[in-house]
């Protein structure tokens, strides 16, 4: 009975100790979107094609769109690296949304290879914001774009959502860049 109580006692004791020794989360993971400061030729070749069908067969119609989502007048540059990262997700949000949609055979296999892609960037992106800390305010100017995306999405129609994100695409991927560089984006 004595052995068993100090077998336990001496296993508590050792695991508080290792426990000190590695603080909770030093084993993770760390978050690295270094590979995203270059992106690959083949990807945004592959955006390329998907954009240039995109026009070929969705634009021919004569849409009336009011949102300016990614006309802003700041760079993302002028905001903070958290701040960044909370657009960066916000913009893939969309345009993966938009990608999923339904739509005809021809651009359903052009937009795989950069659905695939966006889908990748966003679980890494996920990552990121879930090591890091979750208590960040976003700022003024984003939470301004913030309210400006949500109010688009109840207002605008889905072909006007999906033509923003298509054809905006160079600029999320820019802004992923430059989140990839953190502080060395100016």
């Amino acid at each position: 009975m004595l052995c068993l109580s100090f077998t336990s006692l001496l296993v508590l004791v050792l695991g508080v100790s290792l426990g000190a020794a590695f603080p909770q989360g030093a084993l993770k993971k760390s978050c690295s979107l270094s590979k995203y400061k270059f992106i690959m030729r083949h990807e945004m070749k592959a955006a390329r094609k998907m954009t240039e069908h995109f026009e070929n067969i969705k634009l021919q119609s004569d849409r009336k769109c009011n949102t300016r989502l990614f006309h802003r007048k700041w760079k993302i540059a002028d905001l903070s690296v958290p701040d960044r990262v909370i657009l960066v997700e916000a913009e893939l949000n969309l345009t993966i949304a938009m990608l999923e949609l339904p739509t005809v055979p021809s651009f359903d296999e052009a937009r795989q290879r950069p659905l695939a892609f966006l889908t990748q960037v966003r679980e890494d992106l996920r990552g990121c914001m879930a090591m890091e800390a979750t208590s960040h305010q976003p700022s003024g100017r984003l939470r301004h774009w913030l309210h400006n995306l949500q109010t688009a999405k109840n207002t605008e129609t889905t072909g006007c959502l999906e033509a923003s994100a298509i054809l905006n695409i160079f600029q999320v991927l820019e802004d992923l860049r430059c989140t990839a560089r953190r502080e060395q984006c100016t």
